[in-house]
């Protein structure tokens, strides 16, 4: 009989659950040894990227920690990258999974950039793309001010300023076409009429 569970497909005997376990574990054994082979004849160690890992099941992250490493956490075979919001910390300090929380080697807790460093990023960006002077000094510090300290709605800012421009043909982006494409839609004031009904 076959079942789908959260690590992928198990096959065993429903009634014989030593069974299922012993599968299970020969899966973990063999993939970890394919990854030791990988990592001895590329000289590379895979990388697993996990955003938004606050949301990960209790059972995934234990599962990644018995595969990231082998021989009582002396060789690591898997490099994980949990990229999460304050939660993450907070469930990674849970009873069940303080065995991985102790695992962690480097933490990078990022808070709300500032306005310079939202500048500082901006004007690297335009550096590093060729045209540091596509946008007016005052367009980057309104972008940088409207991005509430977040890279992410920086770059979404821009983004939208620049197809805008692209579209246009625009050599120069300012705080013009700024107004011009996040300008809230003015509402139509009630008429005499309208009141009175």
């Amino acid at each position: 009989m076959c079942r789908q569970q959260q690590t992928g497909l198990r096959v065993g005997d429903p009634f014989d659950r030593s069974n299922a376990a012993q599968h299970f574990i020969k899966g973990f054994k063999a993939l970890r040894a394919r990854w030791g082979e990988h990592i001895a004849s590329t000289r590379c160690r895979p990388i697993l990227i996990i955003d938004e890992a606050q949301e990960t099941l209790s059972t995934v992250f234990s599962e990644l920690r018995i595969l990231a490493s082998k021989d009582l956490d002396s060789k690591q075979l898997l490099c994980v990258v949990f990229a999460g919001d304050a939660r993450l910390p907070e469930r990674l300090r849970s009873t069940d999974l303080l065995p991985l929380g102790s695992r962690i080697r480097r933490r990078l807790t990022l808070d709300y950039a500032s306005r310079d460093e939202l500048l500082a990023c901006l004007d690297h960006l335009l550096a590093a793309a060729g045209n540091s002077s596509l946008m007016t000094s005052e367009l980057r510090v309104t972008l940088a001010d409207h991005a509430a300290g977040n890279y992410r709605v920086l770059m979404n800012l821009g983004d939208e300023l620049l197809a805008v421009a692209a579209d246009r043909e625009l050599a120069r982006l300012d705080e013009k076409l700024f107004l011009e494409v996040f300008a809230q839609p003015s509402k139509p004031k009630p008429t005499v009429a309208a009141c009175k009904r």
